[in-house]
């Protein structure tokens, strides 16, 4: 059972990555850890996203050198954050690795969701410890499409500068996350049998989202998306509060229910801005 709700979710999280440029791993974590530790889910994550931020890189090439400049700052904090990231994950008990997972990325989905944007002026002066952060997120949870996405929004990329700046720092955090997790010896046969199960998700996922991006509007399907995405975040965090005992069932509820008012209310205005002449 726990292969087979692995193997949908990765379809659903290609089919929004192939879409967006992002996305895979802020839906399929969410879920999968209500199945395995981040221990072993992160060691398959960060391989199969390696081959699919390769190929987002890989299409999106030409607008390398136009970004390149903005975003190599970012790539020196990278191999810091990554390093204190794989240690943390090494160390800290997989109840409190899900719960810091989920608290960090609640809010960056509802940003999202809420489209709040407002460009940074010292984007240079941020980039190194912005990279730290983002290696170390990434590392504990293979997590950073919503933290960058918010970032280079916020920064007015481009379309195809915004797939390539994403393209070059999730290849960048993929590679060095890969080789700090085989120092510390993180991966194993647990984390190697779930591939197969992902691939194939993958490989009709992610030309379905291309497909289907072309048939609606770009801002809606990310709405939507991370509409759902706050959704099974605030699940999962009502399960490992459980989990932990730092809340009663009561409290725990409350919070998916606020969660699920807020984004009634920011999809409600998303929709009724979108049709005011």
């Amino acid at each position: 059972m726990d292969l087979a709700v692995l193997a949908l979710i990765t379809l659903v999280a290609s089919t929004v990555n192939g879409a967006l440029g992002y996305g895979f791993s802020s839906i399929t974590v969410p879920v999968a850890l209500l199945f395995y530790t981040n221990r072993i889910l992160n060691p398959a994550l960060v391989l199969v996203e390696l081959v699919i931020n390769g190929y987002v890189l890989f299409i999106n090439r030409k607008s390398i050198p136009t970004i390149w400049w903005r975003v190599a700052p970012i790539l020196i904090g990278l191999v810091i954050g990554v390093a204190i990231g794989s240690y943390i994950l090494s160390l800290v008990h997989p109840a409190w690795v899900k719960f810091v997972t989920y608290i960090m990325l609640l809010p960056l989905i509802l940003l999202q969701a809420a489209g709040i944007r407002k460009p940074i002026q010292a984007e240079k002066a941020i980039a190194i410890p912005f990279g730290a952060s983002i290696g170390t997120l990434y590392a504990v949870t293979t997590i950073s499409g919503p933290p960058l996405a918010v970032l280079f929004n916020n920064q007015g990329y481009a379309k195809q500068d915004f797939r390539a700046a994403l393209g070059v720092i999730r290849v960048a955090e993929g590679i060095f996350t890969g080789i700090a997790y085989y120092v510390i010896g993180l991966y194993s046969y647990e984390s190697m049998a779930i591939i197969p199960y992902i691939i194939p998700s993958v490989l009709v996922g992610i030309p379905l989202g291309s497909y289907l991006i072309r048939l609606m509007d770009h801002e809606t399907f990310r709405r939507i998306c991370m509409a759902f995405d706050a959704l099974i975040v605030t699940f999962g965090l009502s399960r490992v509060l459980t989990e932990l005992d730092l809340t009663t069932t009561f409290t725990t509820y409350s919070i998916f229910a606020i969660v699920m008012v807020l984004n009634a209310y920011l999809l409600f205005r998303f929709f009724r801005d979108r049709t005011v002449p």
